[in-house]
């Protein structure tokens, strides 16, 4: 194995400098800096990071939870949270809760025993407050994104689950629709409460009662909706509904997929909107009615506020940025109904 007494022997420099360029530390002239440079690349040394790390306490590696690296919405995440944190010199360990509270406090205590410097972390669900108040224990900074955690003081990225609703809703209202069905996600989950909350609330103002006959829970992954379309189609034909609002893009795809089985046509039939996009591989995302949210913005600027709690520059008062969706209207909603 190669040391760093190796590379200062071929180098005919100290061991004490060969440290310095390899920790970016102390003063160094470029043509030195160069040539130990050199002789770590032609010895191929890798440095001893596990030891590096116990001088320093940091670790330069970041952690993201996600919830569902198949969502098309986490893959983007993640893209701009690796693309951040390389850009600031740390690197990024991806970790995949699948909504499961119990495989979060795994990774969490993973993460702990191997002093990760920070962590980007979308939620479970409410229930892992507990599991992120092992961070705080252990004095990991940590930012939230998607979701957020009642009572948790801390920086977070979010949508504007209220306004996006809003416009998704008030565009079926626009069509003439007033039996406008949800499909949700768990209420456990905040992005699902918010956005049910927005239904009611659009309802409400444009004076349309609710049917509670029309709103339906599902899973924000691995949406299977077909129990919840029969219940709907199933209702009297003067509650039956004409459009069917889909809180997240798996629930919207899985609608779509299971409506065209039961052969009834979008928009004729039902028309559909989804919270989210989907991607453009699918069949469905060239007709589908989507609220497209900047997912890779959510990963850059979760992990810049991340590295701001790190190093100490970040405001003592916890920061909320909250990012704006695109609609897209699309073939699955434009239908007038009388």
């Amino acid at each position: 194995m190669v040391t760093i007494y190796d590379i200062a022997k071929k180098a005919n420099v100290s061991a004490m400098t060969v440290s310095r360029v390899i920790n970016k530390s102390g003063k160094i002239s470029d043509e030195t800096k160069k040539k130990v440079e050199a002789v770590i690349k032609e010895l191929n040394y890798i440095p001893n990071n596990s030891a590096r790390n116990l001088i320093t306490n940091k670790t330069n590696i970041l952690s993201l939870m996600v919830t569902d690296i198949t969502n098309p919405f986490f893959t983007n995440v993640a893209r701009g949270a690796e693309d951040k944190a390389m850009q600031m010199g740390y690197q990024l360990l991806l970790c995949n809760s699948d909504e499961n509270v119990e495989k979060e406090s795994k990774y969490m205590e993973m993460l702990i025993s191997t002093r990760t410097d920070g962590v980007l972390i979308a939620p479970a669900n409410d229930s892992s407050k507990r599991n992120i108040r092992k961070l705080s224990k252990h004095g990991i900074p940590f930012v939230l994104i998607d979701r957020n955690i009642q009572d948790l003081e801390c920086d977070q990225v979010l949508s504007d689950n209220e306004t996006t609703t809003r416009k998704l809703m008030e565009h079926l209202i626009s069509q003439g629709h007033k039996n406008i069905a949800i499909i949700n996600g768990p209420l456990e989950v905040s992005t699902a409460r918010e956005r049910y909350q927005a239904y009611t609330d659009t309802l409400k103002i444009h004076g349309i009662p609710l049917n509670r006959n029309l709103v339906m829970e599902s899973e924000f992954r691995d949406s299977d909706v077909s129990s919840a379309l029969h219940h709907l189609l199933e209702l009297p034909e003067s509650e039956r509904p004409t459009a069917i609002f889909a809180t997240n893009n798996f629930i919207g795809m899985s609608t779509m997929k299971t409506l065209k089985k039961l052969k009834i046509k979008v928009p004729e039939g039902i028309a559909i909107v989804s919270y989210d996009g989907i991607p453009n591989y699918t069949e469905s995302e060239s007709i589908l009615t989507v609220a497209e949210q900047p997912a890779y913005n959510f990963g850059y600027l979760g992990i810049q506020l991340l590295i701001e709690r790190i190093e100490g520059t970040a405001p003592e008062k916890a920061r909320k940025i909250v990012l704006p969706a695109d609609i897209h209207i699309r073939a699955s909603s434009i239908h007038k109904i009388e």
